[in-house]
């Protein structure tokens, strides 16, 4: 049985209806905000258009280049498109060394720029031309498929002499400098825009993509007409176009903090964005785990988690230490466990704490606090689901998600269900499927697509 004093103490991760009616309401008020010319200044979601106008047939053909950068990794995909909806991939994982996370960004371009230049020479593809999509999953202002400036960095990037720089130019720039591969960057994407590619490759009624991975954000398709920041001169020959929410800065103006708690204030007064990306602070991978050490960090000192233990002190030196020492991961393994044996629950004390043998009573209460976390996650970020599938004007609307958080947690899907069935319009049939590789087959995917209608 779980203690009423556990419950007191992760009742602030608890959303009552109202609380999420008043989340939704006003997510709904700031997109539209967004989208508008006169007070997109003043939003917080931004809503950026991303000129990709056409979704995929399922029977584009040919082969092209996909680079995704969202991490502290980045994937090199060589994707045959074979028409029927098909596609092989192949694909080579390289890392971003932490100095180049945060030095110059013509160092970063450049590490890049080599590691495609080996890729397409290990292909025997040097001498072919090869469109390139570029996932950059960071927030951008796009002026057109292929230019993007960079708005700020996020999830741990600090490079110099990127932000407000066009990073299309930058990567072909690069690509340039080396002169051995003909690679012609031909659209600028966000990972949420190749989810929704990636998904309605498989089924046409895809229009929206969400990512709750390291970061969170999605996008969604929607009327040119609602679209003010589209460029004067750009043609609205086409009826709708994708929009990048940028949701994570969702909250920046005030407008969550009647939900967010003393840990979620704590999580941003140390992060390297003070006060930027809110939402995303309460949703992502990045800070998920770091929210279950803070409240265990209380849990402890309330004599709340590990009663029987005169270790209390120690473990909670082992939790102020380090902040990230609680992984995500623990949380989606900690939800998957069983009772009563709790294996992995156990494993993750033992090796944090060197608890030998943790109480089934303290599984329960650890399992407690990383399910209110997590649900809370996944009750907010369907909330923005549900805003964007009611403001599309399919009358059946699949959502494409992907990152680790929902791919790998036993119950996001679930939480994110129960919010959208009370949210989602009555006259709308929704569902969701799990995007398969958006950021890179959906990448190629948008360069096929921009090379056709070229």
């Amino acid at each position: 049985m779980l203690d009423a004093e556990v419950r007191e103490l992760m009742q602030p991760f608890v959303l009552s209806d109202y609380q999420v009616q008043e989340v939704y309401s006003r997510f709904c008020l700031e997109v539209a905000r967004g989208l508008k010319r006169s007070t997109h200044p003043q939003a917080n979601v931004k809503c950026f258009p991303t000129y990709v106008q056409d979704l995929p047939t399922g029977d584009e053909m040919g082969k092209y280049l996909a680079l995704d950068l969202g991490g502290t990794n980045f994937r090199v995909l060589l994707v045959s498109l074979k028409g029927h909806h098909d596609a092989t991939v192949d694909s080579q994982i390289y890392a971003v060394p932490k100095d180049l996370m945060v030095g110059p960004g013509v160092e970063l371009f450049d590490h890049i720029a080599g590691c495609l230049a080996k890729f397409v020479e290990k292909h025997d593809m040097k001498t072919a031309y090869l469109p390139l999509g570029f996932t950059f999953s960071f927030p951008c202002v796009q002026l057109g498929l292929k230019e993007g400036l960079l708005v700020r960095w996020t999830k741990g990037f600090d490079c110099a002499g990127v932000e407000g720089e066009d990073v299309g130019r930058l990567l072909h720039e690069a690509i340039q400098r080396r002169g051995d591969a003909d690679i012609a960057v031909v659209a600028i994407l966000n990972d949420t825009t190749g989810t929704l590619m990636s998904c309605a490759h498989r089924n046409a009624d895809c229009r929206v993509g969400v990512i709750v991975g390291t970061g969170c954000n999605a996008c969604y398709v929607e009327d040119v007409e609602n679209v003010d920041l589209l460029r004067a001169d750009f043609k609205k020959t086409k009826r709708s176009v994708i929009v990048n929410a940028e949701w994570g800065a969702f909250g920046e103006g005030g407008q969550l903090d009647f939900v967010r708690t003393e840990y979620d204030r704590e999580v941003d007064e140390k992060s390297i964005n003070r006060a930027e990306q809110l939402f995303e602070k309460m949703t992502a991978g990045m800070y998920l785990g770091n929210l279950v050490r803070l409240v265990l960090l209380r849990a402890l000192e309330r004599k709340l988690i590990f009663k029987q233990s005169s270790r209390r002190p120690e473990f909670a030196g082992v939790l102020q230490r380090n902040e990230d020492v609680f992984e995500t991961r623990y949380i989606s393994e900690i939800e998957d466990d069983t009772f009563p044996e709790f294996a992995s629950t156990r494993k993750i004390v033992r090796n944090l704490f060197g608890l030998e043998k943790a109480s089934v009573e303290d599984c329960q209460t650890l399992r407690y606090i990383c399910e209110c976390v997590a649900k809370r996650a996944a009750t907010l970020v369907a909330i923005g689901v549900s805003g964007l599938v009611n403001r599309t004007s399919n009358r059946r609307v699949i959502v494409g998600m992907d990152g680790s958080v929902y791919r790998y947690h036993p119950k996001f899907d679930a939480y994110m269900r129960q919010t959208l069935q009370k949210l989602v319009k009555a006259d709308k049939e929704w569902d969701i499927m799990l995007s398969e590789d958006g950021s890179g087959r959906g990448a190629a995917l948008v360069a096929a697509v921009a090379s056709k209608s070229k």
